[in-house]
């Protein structure tokens, strides 16, 4: 874990995947507290719940700014608290807008427009034109200095496989940062995985860790 974490900067905008708790890869977030780098901007679907995990990371004061789409939910403790205090910065962003603007960095795209948010306080500020009948508002790319993924399997190449709703924002992330550290429940020999069922080549994936639990490799 010592290795995959290593060189992770204080002040890096770190990716996390998954959809609430699924798909998240709460071993890599374990080791991104322990390895110690702060002042992050922390870019991911919700603001953690409980105190484990995102949420711990927050309440020792290591995020200074959060993106995310869901700030709040039932158990949203530490985030409404530091909030409130004025203690961590947030960024509100629409789950597809932040879906795209991540996949936009992977892509190589810098900006691009869409009629979320026009109209609203989360479109004041932003450059607007207009496309035939509607007005768009331009958004801008969202990379990172590290995508922190959990996928299915993973093989020494680092092409991933993601199973179910763990394919969320995990395969969007692991294109946009400039390091990509996976935990994979499975590793198999290269050529076990389908040319065809590789959700994520290797080519994007700089580290892989084993961490294994769930049922067996689907291949």
């Amino acid at each position: 874990m010592a290795e995959a974490m290593d060189g992770i900067a204080d002040g890096a905008t770190v990716l996390i995947g998954g959809f609430g708790a699924v798909g998240q890869p709460n071993a890599l977030i374990d080791g991104l507290i322990e390895q110690g780098a702060k002042d992050l901007t922390i870019v991911l679907n919700n603001a953690g719940s409980g105190r484990v995990g995102v949420s711990r990371l927050m309440e020792l004061r290591r995020v200074r700014r959060i993106v995310c789409s869901f700030p709040r939910s039932s158990d949203s403790t530490v985030f409404e608290e530091l909030y409130k205090a004025g203690l961590i910065e947030l960024e509100l962003v629409p789950q597809g807008t932040l879906a795209e603007r991540i996949r936009a960095a992977g892509a190589g795209i810098p900006a691009f427009y869409t009629a979320t948010s026009v109209g609203t306080l989360l479109g004041q500020g932003k450059e607007e034109r207009r496309f035939g009948e509607r007005n768009y508002v331009m958004e801008h790319a969202l990379p990172g200095d590290v995508a922190l993924v959990e996928a299915w399997q993973a093989d020494r190449w680092g092409n991933l496989t993601f199973r179910d709703s763990g394919r969320n924002f995990n395969p969007v992330m692991a294109t946009a940062a400039r390091l990509t550290i996976v935990q994979t429940q499975h590793v198999v020999e290269l050529g076990d995985i389908p040319p065809e069922q590789v959700m994520t080549p290797g080519i994007h994936v700089d580290r892989v860790l084993h961490v294994p639990y769930g049922d067996p490799p689907l291949f």
